[in-house]
């Protein structure tokens, strides 16, 4: 599979900013708030924020919505469901559901970046049920079993 060069992406709302990378070395691409005014995070409190814009992935592809680590370690305010998915197929707008696990409210203004997204070639292999699995060296050693 040849990789993925072009991510084609229309806007879905008046005003929204398309994702782009702050650096040349940036993986992620910043996701922008495409909201009319603001909106308050209570602590505590789960909102959701539209992105602005919808992606065609190629198969075999996903995009990831990771949090923005200055809004996480500053703030407290995350992804809701720590990390968001947009399968190949889905062709809706991108919305965020950001908590904020912080001690004091949080406001989310027009076109604030909150959230950033990861494009990645995923393997989607069958599944074969059987009866054992070949050994290794771990085994079945679980949480902390190496200390």
């Amino acid at each position: 599979m040849p990789g993925m060069n072009v991510l084609r992406l229309k806007l879905t709302r008046p005003g929204a900013s398309p994702p782009r990378r702050a650096t040349t070395g940036s993986v992620g691409y910043d996701v922008y708030a495409a909201i009319d005014g603001e909106v308050v995070i209570e602590p505590h409190a789960t909102v959701t924020i539209p992105s602005g814009f919808a992606v065609a992935l190629e198969q075999g592809y996903a995009a990831f919505i990771y949090a923005r680590s200055g809004l996480g370690i500053k703030h407290g305010v995350v992804p809701a469901n720590c990390v968001g998915v947009i399968d190949s197929d889905y062709r809706g707008e991108i919305l965020v559901g950001l908590t904020n696990h912080g001690g004091s409210p949080y406001t989310v203004r027009p076109n604030d970046r909150i959230a950033q997204m990861v494009i990645a070639r995923c393997e989607l292999p069958d599944i074969e049920l059987c009866d054992e699995l070949d050994d290794t060296e771990r085994g079945d050693g679980g949480f902390g079993h190496t200390g």
